[in-house]
């Protein structure tokens, strides 16, 4: 059952949707106005407002209905909302445009803008615009909106050139009852520039829609009590917590949640709400770990299972990791790389509040725990799938091949066979691993360089791995490797 918190939280978002199809309506209307003001108008311009608006708001709500945080490519919400698309740019452009004065010009413009509306939907779908990305900046909603209006603008009207080209091509090429006759030569070039300028109308108005989307729903929320309330003295981060370990995986409320969290751990923001993680019994760090830990262990257990990991395997491989080649991760394993912003927010929030252990934990909690090697544990193994990912492997090396403190060699593979499928991985996926992989190194040497004085004096006592390694089974590699990954760090020479 959802607490409490959670249902408020929700509430919240659902007054986020009502207001952005009040606000979508507004500024849909004052499209749809200044069109007429620019053309004659259509006989029943009252009618026609009333096919533009509902339309948008089909498009506007289906916008909404599909769009999520998570890049898990969903076909059926995708075909749902190419052929809403279609159909709301069909009565838009029926409405809309002024040429369409008798039955036949409506069913004409309406055709066409079931064509240029199919080519906007297969183009949002492709490019992944449903995907919601969080803004490195939180600014005020207004703000934020201001700034995307021109390039908005912009793309409204590349996208108008090319779908009123595309569907005056069609509209010759296909059949159907709504041609002209080649007298009517004028007639036809009306129509061109007043479809044009619906078309662009149309766009430009769902451009600011999505954009209005983005902005409303990536604004931060504040997971905590009113400051200075008897919940606030007494449990500040049950609401943070309940939709953190509450909310489904893959909705808005979930990354909201991870948003807020990362931004009271990596900030000097909200002191006191982090300073609650470190109460006395510890139960509510270890809460906090756990659910950062979550999407980072199943990272790297999606690309063991995908690449092969050698922790069986090490005999006979000579502790070597797999080269890409021998075990190449289908589709659902690379798709689990497009999750970057969650996997950066948990990454960074673990280390950052592993670092701040070191002055704030009064109580001894993170390292008493077990949560500081748990965590490094998982950022250790992470970073092992992901550049076993971008093909690199490590060599576990003999007492007497020992490079320094280190103890551990990294090659890029160099094999025709390895630039075979490095040459697979490159493009948007290749990059999204190396994203990850700066975000986990950086990650690990903040806690380096936090405990660099504690990690060097357990490495001399030979009790480095026991403070800082779990002793259970990786999710990638093995404990040997973590452990000279770990010296890499702390000798400053992971690259």
């Amino acid at each position: 059952m959802m607490s409490g918190s959670t249902r408020r939280v929700e509430l919240v978002l659902k007054n986020r949707f009502l207001s952005y199809l009040i606000w979508q309506s507004i500024h849909s209307s004052l499209i749809f106005i200044s069109l007429l003001s620019f053309f004659t108008s259509p006989h029943y311009p009252f009618l026609s407002f009333l096919l533009f608006l509902p339309s948008h708001l089909l498009f506007s709500a289906t916008l909404s209905f599909i769009a999520s945080p998570h890049p898990r490519p969903r076909f059926t919400l995708s075909l749902l909302f190419a052929t809403v698309s279609a159909f709301s740019a069909a009565l838009s452009l029926s409405a809309a445009a002024p040429a369409a004065h008798t039955l036949p010009g409506v069913s004409r413009l309406g055709f066409r803008g079931f064509l240029v509306g199919s080519l906007f939907g297969a183009h949002y779908v492709f490019k992944r615009r449903w995907v919601l990305h969080f803004p490195i900046i939180q600014r005020p909603p207004f703000f934020s909106f201001k700034m995307g209006v021109p390039s908005a603008a912009r793309r409204a009207l590349k996208l108008s050139v090319v779908a009123s080209i595309f569907s005056g091509i069609l509209l010759e090429l296909l059949p159907h009852p709504f041609n002209y006759s080649v007298a009517a030569t004028g007639r036809f070039f009306t129509e061109q520039i007043t479809s044009f300028a619906a078309t662009f109308a149309i766009f430009f108005s769902w451009e600011l829609t999505h954009h209005l989307h983005w902005v409303l729903h990536t604004k931060r929320f504040i997971f905590a009590p009113p400051k200075g309330s008897a919940v606030a003295e007494t449990n500040p981060s049950e609401h943070l917590l309940s939709a953190l370990e509450e909310s489904n995986p893959t909705s808005l409320l979930l990354y909201l949640a991870y948003l807020d969290l990362f931004m009271v751990c990596e900030n000097n923001v909200d002191t006191w709400r982090r300073a609650g993680f470190f109460e006395e019994t510890s139960e509510t760090y270890k809460r906090v770990i756990v659910v950062c830990l979550k999407p980072l262990e199943h990272l790297a257990t999606k690309l063991g299972e995908g690449l092969g990991n050698p922790v069986d395997k090490a005999t006979q491989l000579s502790n070597q990791l797999l080269s890409p080649t021998d075990a190449r991760p289908d589709l659902k394993h690379i798709e689990e790389l497009h999750n970057f912003q969650l996997y950066a927010w948990c990454s960074r929030t673990a280390a950052s509040l592993t670092a701040c252990s070191r002055k704030d934990d009064k109580f001894g909690v993170a390292q008493l725990s077990g949560s500081n090697a748990a965590v490094v544990s998982t950022l250790l193994s992470c970073l092992l799938a992901v550049e076993n990912f971008m093909g690199k492997k490590t060599n576990l090396q003999s007492p007497n091949q020992l490079l320094g403190p280190a103890g551990i060699k990294w090659a890029t593979v160099n094999s025709g066979r390895v630039d075979v499928a490095a040459g697979k991985r490159s493009g948007p996926v290749n990059s999204k691993a190396y994203a990850i992989a700066d975000v986990l190194k950086i990650s690990i040497y903040q806690i380096v360089s936090a405990f660099h004085d504690e990690m060097l004096a357990g490495a001399k006592a030979s009790l480095l791995e026991k403070d800082w390694v779990t002793n259970g089974k990786p999710l990638f590699g093995t404990r040997e490797m973590l452990i000279q990954k770990l010296c890499l760090f702390l000798d400053f020479r992971a690259t």
